[in-house]
């Protein structure tokens, strides 16, 4: 059992707390062909990032102003479709115990996204929230996770995060923050513990108002 002590918890959300990988294959699959592009190797790259930023790294000579367009238009459709969209094993329980201590969602997904899957999940929205909209830089930059650990009132060398995926697990690191990867994508990415998913973690609230976490191996 490893314990981890921190003063606020900073929660990504598809692949941590939510399972949206269906609809995250379904759209950038047709995404990837209709550009002529492998749909495997796109599926490597899109997990952690806003949309306009994977776009990006598989297009770069293509201008910014098109990524961005295209990025509404996938979010769009995703928001639409939360057929398949599912919580993490062990991710209600964990909620219900964050509901009086510090923590805030930090998404690469908008607000929009972030209502509907949390939603078709059964998970309550954290009353911060730090979405696409938030933020100027997309994971792997820390701009978002400090962003939370600010609106939060801690330092971020008080925070932990949880994420599943190598661009946030890389943010998380970058902005000084100790890292629990929650689920097989993050095991490949170094994070400082790693659970295959939310019912190895016991939350509880210290006496000094310190939350502590018990994650089982």
């Amino acid at each position: 059992m490893t314990t981890l002590t921190a003063g606020a918890l900073l929660l990504d959300m598809d692949g941590t707390l939510v399972n949206s990988d269906a609809v995250v294959e379904r759209v950038w699959r047709r995404w990837a062909l209709g550009h002529g592009l492998d749909p495997a190797e796109a599926l490597k790259v899109v997990h952690g990032r806003q949309g306009y930023a994977s776009m990006a790294v598989l297009l770069p000579d293509r201008p910014m102003e098109q990524n961005l367009a295209e990025n509404r238009q996938l979010l769009a459709e995703e928001t639409a479709d939360v057929d398949g969209v599912v919580a993490v094993p062990g991710a209600p329980a964990f909620m219900t115990a964050l509901a009086r201590l510090p923590h805030a969602l930090v998404t690469s997904a908008d607000a929009a996204l972030a209502r509907a899957r949390m939603g078709a999940a059964g998970l309550p929205l954290p009353d911060v929230r730090v979405t696409a909209e938030c933020v100027d830089a997309s994971k792997p930059d820390p701009e978002g996770f400090l962003k939370g650990a600010a609106e939060l009132g801690f330092a971020p060398e008080a925070c932990v995060v949880f994420e599943d995926s190598e661009a946030g697990i890389a943010a998380g690191r970058a902005a000084g923050m100790r890292v629990v990867g929650v689920g097989a994508r993050a095991a490949a990415f170094g994070p400082d513990v790693h659970v295959a998913d939310l019912t190895a973690v016991r939350v509880e609230a210290g006496a000094d108002g310190a939350v502590r976490l018990h994650v089982a191996p």
